[in-house]
């Protein structure tokens, strides 16, 4: 029992440590090590994954707050639509999370998303635009918002490989702005969707707290890792790694 909750925190703080990193969201890794190294339902692994990321972001968010990395507007507009979508893809995962099948090819797909656009961001490197703000209309914002909760609400991933990339390849908003903007906006997202799962009682909260504890850790590591590590090779890395996920995922669905 207590290896599990060593190894548990220490998922946490490796998750939080790529997370500050790359800028990506910790439940990339969190996941699938409990899927395929602890054995969770995958149902289980998936609502507690989200409700450790309540802590994740909102560490992240307050961190990014301080460096006035966050867009306040931006913020507002999505985390409202995104609590929204989060909302309705909670009630969807209700009615499929017996259906392990469609779980499996949901993140299957998710994963290989998540996997390509790595590889890419490892081999072209992201022009950094000028600015303190997420371009674009209220209403973008609002649907990009919208649809990323409802799949955050469904597979339990966080908003960052998603949110990220958005704002930065679709509204052309500034990397720092991106993240931090992202972070601010997936507390509510992650509140909703972590409340759903703990109400249908397929989350291991114990879990929850410690990979949370471990993430909020990690996070900081990963930010001072910024300026000794090159982020572009370890893209490319765990791109593959995460290509090797989503086969995963997929193979089970079939």
């Amino acid at each position: 029992m207590d290896f599990v909750v060593v190894f548990q925190f220490l998922t946490g703080l490796i998750a939080g440590t790529l997370g500050g990193l790359l800028g990506i969201g910790g439940c990339v890794i969190m996941l699938p090590t409990l899927a395929f190294l602890f054995k969770y339902p995958l149902p289980v692994a998936i609502g507690t994954t989200i409700t450790a990321v309540i802590l994740t972001a909102t560490s992240g968010a307050l961190g990014h707050l301080r460096l006035k990395n966050v867009d306040y507007s931006t913020a507002k507009v999505v985390a409202l639509s995104g609590a929204i979508g989060s909302l309705f893809g909670s009630i969807i995962f209700f009615y499929i999370s017996d259906q392990i099948w469609l779980l499996d090819l949901i993140l299957g797909f998710s994963f290989l998303y998540v996997s390509i656009r790595m590889v890419y961001e490892g081999i072209v490197k992201i022009p950094e635009n000028p600015g303190n703000k997420v371009p674009g209309s209220a209403t973008a914002k609002a649907t990009i918002g919208f649809f990323v909760g409802v799949v955050t609400g469904v597979v339990g991933l966080g908003g960052g490989y998603a949110l990220v990339p958005s704002f930065i390849y679709l509204l052309s908003s500034p990397v720092k702005i991106a993240v931090g903007t992202s972070l601010a906006s997936f507390v509510s997202m992650s509140v909703v969707s972590g409340a759903f799962k703990l109400y249908q009682g397929v989350v291991d909260l114990t879990a929850s707290i410690l990979l949370g504890a471990g993430t909020v850790i990690g996070a900081q590591i990963g930010a001072r890792l910024t300026k000794r590590v090159p982020s572009w090779a370890i893209k490319i890395i765990f791109g593959f790694v995460f290509l090797y996920v989503s086969i995963k995922f997929i193979s089970q669905a079939f």
